[in-house]
């Protein structure tokens, strides 16, 4: 009896340590994806069924539809943080989720009163790290998100990463017509560069022709929700997919990130600024 005793008190203990590596893990996921109107209780439950199997560090929404007043419905079991921006019409709209098992510190977050973007600052993994999630409009996306950049310039550093739903193609490459890129995407994209922004997904999959959105009018497939990050932080950037979802008429994008690998990416810099200083 003493020796099951001991073997429960032995797994119980296993689980706690379990929980507390999970929460210490180096590694994070973000996930983002439009789910196009969370009004109704069923997609509501649709959705946080598919957060949980998902299992995402971090989750961002767009297109939630949700009024201030309304907000309070969207709830998922183990992520009880969610950070909304609402429209005051059932509109727009995007929110922000952060999962119960990581130590996520927030100290700042700013809100767009049209539900347009989200910006939060703070630490993850003991690392600090500034998410904006974006749903632009569906006329002038590219302006809309050159000046919210210009806006937010000061914001924008290393650890930056934007996601959501642009609305933009960002090259030819990124719709299944080929058409050509305007000016508009031109001028977008020297901003992106004058910020050191880089699209994630092209980045990794150079010559990728997976797209997250199908036009029933236009019958072509574009890749218009994005995930950007800093150049400079390339190298921590593990794994980027596209996922298919059957409650949304947009795919879902995931990125896996490897905080570890700053960490030994620092410590050969300092050796090597080490050595240099020695000779």
């Amino acid at each position: 009896m003493s020796s099951l005793m001991h073997t429960g008190k032995e797994t119980q203990e296993n689980k706690i340590m379990s929980d507390r590596l999970t929460a210490l893990s180096p590694h994070a996921s973000i996930i983002t994806l439009n789910v196009n109107g969370l009004n109704s209780p069923i997609k509501r439950h649709r959705v946080a069924k598919w957060i949980k199997e998902q299992d995402p560090t971090i989750c961002c929404l767009q297109e939630t539809h949700l009024s201030p007043k309304d907000k309070h419905r969207f709830r998922v079991k183990g992520w009880r943080t969610i950070l909304q921006a609402n429209s005051k019409e059932k509109k727009a709209g995007v929110a922000i989720l952060i999962s119960d098992q990581v130590d996520f510190k927030i100290r700042q977050v700013k809100r767009d009163t049209e539900g347009q973007y989200i910006m939060i600052k703070g630490t993850l993994h003991q690392e600090e790290i500034m998410l904006i999630n974006i749903y632009a409009p569906n006329t002038g996306a590219p302006k809309f998100i050159k000046k919210l950049l210009t806006d937010l310039k000061e914001d924008v550093k290393n650890n930056t990463i934007i996601v959501g739903d642009l609305n933009t193609p960002l090259t030819s490459m990124d719709r299944s017509s080929r058409q050509k890129i305007n000016k508009e995407i031109v001028e977008l994209n020297e901003k992106l560069k004058q910020l050191d922004l880089i699209d994630i997904y092209r980045s990794l999959h150079p010559e990728g022709a997976e797209y997250t959105f199908f036009s029933s009018a236009h019958g072509t497939f574009s890749r218009i929700d994005h995930m950007l990050g800093n150049k400079a932080s390339l190298y921590k950037f593990k794994k980027i997919e596209i996922i298919t979802s059957i409650f949304s008429d947009h795919s879902a994008i995931r990125l896996e990130i490897n905080y570890k690998k700053k960490a030994e990416k620092g410590t050969k810099m300092r050796r090597l600024n080490n050595t240099l200083l020695n000779k």
